[in-house]
């Protein structure tokens, strides 16, 4: 039977691809509720793990999956966000994240090969956070951006004005982001780098 915390995890999945789903669609209601979505969605990956650990139901599943769906999660934001004109995110920045995501995935998989569970490292945790930090700052721009649309009197003026103030940090927050993802894809490589060279090379064959 399947544990509560990956069902919790799957669920997270199936949230990543209805957020991105909302985000497409031009309309401010939409993605102010994607911006709930993910919201919801990023405080489940505290939960889940949470719940593995203090009901002792950790999993190789869950090793494995819980940061692909994080993964998940964060770069169907991004590129949605991409095609958003208002946000200017960078598109360069989104490709060299996926880019280490789908390398440090290759490498946890060349571990399962091996039979090991390569756990989440500090700097991978910490990127992450920084990704949760960097995608739900790029929501709250867009919100400010469709409120000022939505609302009218002072309330649209201050929005406005709060857009264009703010207008310029979803480029600033995807670099940064970006920069810390690949510092942590050198940590991961340098602390399994034997494992990357023995999957690499051919056994030594005794005479």
């Amino acid at each position: 039977m399947m544990t509560l915390a990956n069902k919790i995890t799957l669920t997270r999945a199936a949230m990543s691809i209805v957020m991105f789903l909302f985000i497409l669609m031009p309309y401010g209601w939409a993605r102010i509720l994607a911006t709930v979505i993910f919201i919801v969605a990023a405080s489940t990956d505290w939960v889940d793990g949470k719940i593995a650990r203090e009901t002792n139901t950790i999993t190789p599943f869950g090793a494995i999956v819980d940061p692909f769906v994080d993964k998940i999660l964060v770069c169907a934001a991004l590129f949605a966000f991409v095609g958003i004109r208002e946000l200017d995110v960078p598109i360069w920045a989104v490709f060299f994240i996926l880019l280490r995501e789908l390398m440090i995935s290759t490498l946890r998989v060349i571990a399962a090969l091996e039979g090991k569970v390569m756990a989440a490292e500090r700097w991978g945790k910490f990127k992450t956070v920084i990704q949760m930090v960097a995608v739900g700052t790029i929501f709250f721009v867009l919100d400010i951006y469709h409120l000022s649309h939505i609302l009218t009197g002072q309330a649209k003026t201050v929005c406005m004005v709060m857009f264009w103030t703010l207008h310029q940090i979803p480029y600033a927050i995807t670099a940064i982001a970006a920069v810390i993802t690949w510092i942590s894809a050198i940590s991961y490589l340098k602390n399994n780098w034997e494992l990357l060279q023995k999957s690499w090379s051919l056994p030594v064959c005794k005479k």
